[in-house]
């Protein structure tokens, strides 16, 4: 369970994230909503615990994100929007090499990066390096990454950016299965239409803050639009009118 409880972040003169508080909870799909510089993926860094807000608190299945960082560290997976790979590692290695830095015993490491590669049926470029895939392919293996010690929570910052049709299929079906394991997911995305087709919850966000925290049906039924897009635009409105 992630729990975020009125949390500031400013950079500067902008205000990136303005008392925001919300539970994203075990075995659902907590989706962050919203336009460009709504403070999406500052709120993901602060829980990865590579920012500390200038207030209020965050935490991972109780561990604080400030207080006990490396607490909070272990128990989420993350997968960054630009995926990192090492471009001199196979697929392979990469994986491995940050199932090494979580601190996983080496003698399980082999097995489990084999069970990745076969999760994510990245078999046929597991023990290529990493220089030259494909947008999909970098998104597949740093997904691998976050999964390798087997986390109780994930943070996906827009994972389809840039995916093709398949890919984006593919990697919505695996988020659901990891949903059904009981994990918590907590994912960025400024389109409306993804965010309805995965998410329990639905976090719209807008200027930093939070305008409606509740189910499609309950964004539809509190905005009163049948229309999603419509819904979400009411929901915007609501932050700029306050």
């Amino acid at each position: 369970m992630i729990r975020v409880e009125g949390i500031h972040k400013s950079f500067g003169k902008v205000h990136a994230v303005r008392g925001l508080s919300f539970d994203a909870l075990d075995g659902r799909i907590t989706g962050l909503l919203g336009p460009n510089g709504a403070g999406k993926s500052t709120t993901l860094r602060i829980l990865c615990t590579l920012l500390r807000p200038d207030e209020g608190t965050a935490s991972i299945d109780g561990a604080d994100v400030v207080a006990d960082s490396h607490g909070a560290r272990r128990r989420i997976g993350s997968l960054p929007h630009d995926s990192g790979l090492y471009p001199r590692l196979t697929a392979r290695e990469n994986i491995a090499y940050y199932a090494r830095l979580c601190g996983l015993d080496k003698g399980l490491i082999e097995d489990r990066v084999d069970g990745i590669v076969k999760t994510l049926e990245i078999g046929d470029f597991a023990d290529r390096r990493a220089k030259g895939f494909s947008h999909g392919q970098r998104t597949k293996v740093a997904l691998g990454r976050a999964l390798v010690h087997d986390p109780g929570n994930l943070l996906l910052d827009e994972p389809t950016a840039g995916l093709d049709v398949i890919a984006t299929r593919s990697l919505r079906e695996l988020i659901l299965k990891l949903k059904d394991e009981g994990r918590c997911v907590l994912f960025s995305s400024h389109v409306m239409q993804e965010v309805a087709a995965l998410c329990d919850d639905i976090c719209i966000m807008a200027a930093g803050r939070i305008a409606i925290h509740d189910s499609v049906d309950g964004i539809r039924q509190r905005t009163g639009c049948d229309d999603l897009e419509e819904a979400f635009l009411a929901a915007l409105a609501l932050v700029e009118d306050d």
